[in-house]
């Protein structure tokens, strides 16, 4: 079971995600300037996944190339699996209803489930 993930260090996996490897400078580049993180901040960032057992790194020279250990599918099918289990018992029904009472589905929303729905039961 791979550990939690900070939001901070889901920024730093959503850039090894949709490219690696990278070095840590490739890393510091890609994210968000909003966040207005240092070269530092990512380091640390990195070594934090790297103990987590979410990432991988390889020397390249000077410097290490990392990658991802975790696909973000399989990472986002655990967190759902937990919070559905945290806060709604196990059950995925609870939390759609909950979505659509907070009116938080759009149209959009509506229709996909729908077809998910359809297909599942075909």
């Amino acid at each position: 079971m791979v550990e939690r993930i900070s939001d901070g260090e889901h920024a730093v996996m959503d850039v090894l995600w949709e490219e690696s490897p990278l070095t840590a400078a490739e890393v510091a580049e890609r994210i968000d300037c909003a966040r207005g993180w240092s070269d530092r901040t990512v380091k640390t960032m990195l070594a934090r996944l790297l103990a987590k057992g979410v990432l991988a790194h390889e020397e390249d020279g000077r410097r290490y190339l990392y990658r991802p250990l975790v696909e973000r599918a399989d990472y986002a099918a655990r967190e759902s699996r937990r919070l559905i289990d945290r806060l709604f018992g196990g059950r995925a029904a609870p939390l759609v209803a909950h979505l659509a009472e907070q009116d938080q589905l759009t149209p959009d929303d509506i229709a996909e489930i729908e077809a998910l729905l359809k297909a599942l039961k075909q």
